[in-house]
């Protein structure tokens, strides 16, 4: 492999970590069980295996997958049951959303990556605005009779 190609591959994997990190950024300081390393775990693992994918040539869509499939059940791992409701489907999705992201980036779709990453900050943000709770308990107040 020239120089040229592993810096290219190096920069996709900066973008990939960049974007996962500021995504798990977020999710730790609002205490979410899956931090800035979990994020950027799964961001550039996706994005380094379809790198491999690219690189050994073949059916890049195999790997890409199995890297959907495998965060999937990563995600599976992070939901659970408890007596208030189910928690942890935002970390599942986010998680499998951040995938994504590393996998735009390692196929050199830097947009898609970037626009992914800010949509996604943007919508766990949400979460974080005042009178958000409020707007969520009227929406379900009125979807549940009785």
């Amino acid at each position: 492999m020239d120089v040229n190609t592993e810096l290219l591959y190096a920069s996709r994997m900066i973008l990939a970590a960049v974007i996962g990190g500021l995504i798990g950024l977020e999710r730790e300081r609002h205490a979410s069980d899956a931090g800035i390393r979990t994020y950027m775990a799964i961001s550039m693992g996706a994005c380094a295996f379809s790198l491999i994918s690219v690189h050994v040539g073949g059916d890049p869509t195999r790997i890409a997958a199995q890297v959907v499939t495998g965060i999937g059940f990563i995600g599976a791992g992070v939901i659970f049951q408890g007596k208030g409701g189910v928690a942890g489907l935002t970390t599942a999705a986010t998680l499998w959303a951040t995938a994504a992201v590393g996998m735009a980036s390692a196929f050199g779709m830097y947009v898609l990556a970037i626009v992914t990453g800010v949509l996604l900050f943007a919508t766990l943000s949400l979460h974080h605005l005042p009178g958000w709770k409020r707007l969520s308990q009227k929406s379900d107040d009125h979807s549940h009779p009785g």
